[in-house]
């Protein structure tokens, strides 16, 4: 007869064990909340080419959950081995050369056709980024006394850069405010703003969707400042990635782009797409490119300018003129192949996707409460998908109410490869809006910031700052969703979210906040 022999695993295995039956479990989790997603929203299945596309062209993405998509877009390995394969086979010269210059133009003309954008209307400029190209706006539009520069709170800091070039020039500057708890625009307080008359110069400068809340403001205010004769910069770096700007049906003056933010790669070029009737009221304060055929020394000084402007050029070259030097001739073939990446997944099949997924995951989020009752969750912005984008910045709160501390949040998400947001997201107007933060308190603690540096001789710390305007959090969590956005890595973050129910976290060891 046989023995039974009772055998015991060794410790290393023992301890991984529980850990392999909870993986196995999320997996079933997994795979039933994604049959009723699919159930619930049967149109997901005409996007599940990016499935595919994600798991041979974007394997980092396996071990991986980025929710971070308004910071940067990823890049695909077929984009840059189409790039590689390029600078290996091709000679690029510089921009100058008409080599090259024929390429350019033939990219420059790519991007117009992208965002519908005519080349009878639009100037392509190619910049650095979308601050860059808001530089560019603000050191040469024509601010004056009598005009006015027009802001949203909700606005990312690079276009409130705007105001000190108005300052500069003794430019009134007005600020609509949104509305929490949506986070919209203040549509009374707006219309009755840009339905002034004026002869001056005035700008009127929004996002198509913030970058804090993913509020997506509407478009029609465009042509309705327009047509009370302001020009219209719209700030699109966070609307673009996911969504289709279509330039002949909407028709702003100036466009600001980052390219990263759509596709990944390259990192560098961003442009301007301008209305060349709105190019001709700017005068550029200085012309550092090579290219420009119109500049003479006698010139220079202004005196046979038109409007003592040395700067005037021919309309078919204004390119020349606001192009800092030779553009990234090596990167820009990149941005052509990156906009071919786009336009064979479409524009539409990003959005309904992200949308789709975004709400999904809003929906879960709000759902989640505390043993006794109290949610888990504050969502900031709209509660659902009706003007938003797959932009979500939320708050985590404990069992007694108390706001969860951010940097507790990035702890626990760091060691699971979990990518995600953390703070005000160089957005404070939005983040004012959103934590109801008064200009009462804003003043006590500027009042007190100031009183510290004068009698200690020493600035007060951010945290310090904090607490004087009566802060319970720096700022909030945000995730965003994108082009490779799957339903895994909503579930995964949701789960991630079920890690603070009924849960008071320690708030020991954590590093000082630099700055918002």
């Amino acid at each position: 007869m046989g023995s039974c022999i009772s055998r015991q695993l060794p410790e290393d295995q023992e301890r991984r064990r529980p850990r392999l039956l909870t993986k196995w479990k999320q997996r079933r989790a997994l795979k039933k909340a994604e049959r009723h997603f699919r159930r619930a929203s049967p149109t997901f299945e005409e996007t599940k080419e990016i499935d595919t596309m994600r798991a041979t062209e974007y394997t980092p993405l396996k071990d991986h959950v980025y929710l971070d998509y308004t910071g940067a877009g990823l890049y695909g390995e077929k984009q840059l081995r189409t790039h590689f394969d390029l600078l290996r086979s091709s000679i690029y010269s510089d921009s100058s050369s008409t080599s090259n210059a024929a390429a350019i133009q033939r990219i420059r003309e790519h991007v117009l056709s992208f965002f519908r954008a005519s080349p009878d209307e639009y100037e392509l400029i190619f910049t650095a980024n979308a601050s860059h190209a808001l530089k560019l706006v603000g050191e040469s539009y024509p601010f004056t006394p009598q005009g006015e520069l027009l802001l949203l709170w909700d606005n990312h800091n690079s276009v409130q850069g705007l105001r000190e070039f108005a300052r500069g020039k003794g430019t009134p500057i007005t600020h609509v405010p949104v509305m929490p708890p949506n986070l919209n625009i203040d549509e009374a307080f707006l219309k009755k703003t840009i339905c002034t008359s004026s002869d001056s110069h005035r700008l009127f400068a929004y996002p198509a969707q913030s970058n804090f809340s993913g509020v997506q403001h509407s478009l029609k205010w465009i042509e309705e400042a327009q047509a009370h004769g302001w020009d219209v910069v719209l700030d699109a770096a966070s609307f673009v990635p996911a969504n289709r700007l279509d330039l002949s049906q909407w028709h702003p003056d100036f466009v600001p782009i980052s390219f990263y933010k759509m596709f990944g790669y390259p990192s560098g070029i961003g442009c301007l797409i301008a209305r060349k009737q709105t190019l001709a009221k700017l005068q550029r304060p200085w012309v550092s490119s090579g290219k420009v055929p119109t500049m003479t020394m006698n010139l220079l000084d202004g005196s046979d300018s038109p409007n003592g402007n040395q700067n005037q050029i021919a309309p078919q070259k204004w390119h020349e003129v606001f192009e800092d030097g030779s553009v990234d001739f090596f990167g820009l073939p990149a941005v052509e192949i990156g906009l071919n990446h786009l336009s064979s997944i479409g524009m539409e099949t990003i959005s309904s996707r992200v949308k789709l997924l975004a709400g999904w995951l809003i929906d879960r989020l709000l759902e989640l409460r505390h043993s006794n009752g109290k949610r888990v969750v504050i969502v900031y912005g709209p509660q659902n998908t009706i003007n938003r984008g797959g932009t979500i910045t939320l708050n985590f709160f404990d069992p007694t109410g108390r706001v969860i501390d951010e940097r507790v949040v990035d702890k626990r998400a760091l060691p699971i490869n979990l990518s995600l947001r953390t703070g005000c997201f160089c957005n404070p107007g939005a983040s004012e809006a959103a934590f109801y933060l008064t200009e009462e308190a804003l003043l006590n603690a500027f009042n007190q910031e100031a009183a510290a540096k004068e009698q200690e001789g020493n600035p007060k710390t951010f945290d310090e700052f904090l607490l004087d305007m009566g802060m319970k959090t720096g700022g909030g969590i945000r995730i965003s969703l994108g082009l490779m956005t799957n339903f895994a890595d909503c579930f995964r973050f949701l789960q991630f979210a079920h890690g603070f129910i009924d849960n008071i976290p320690t708030e020991m060891d954590l590093k000082p906040r630099p700055h918002c």
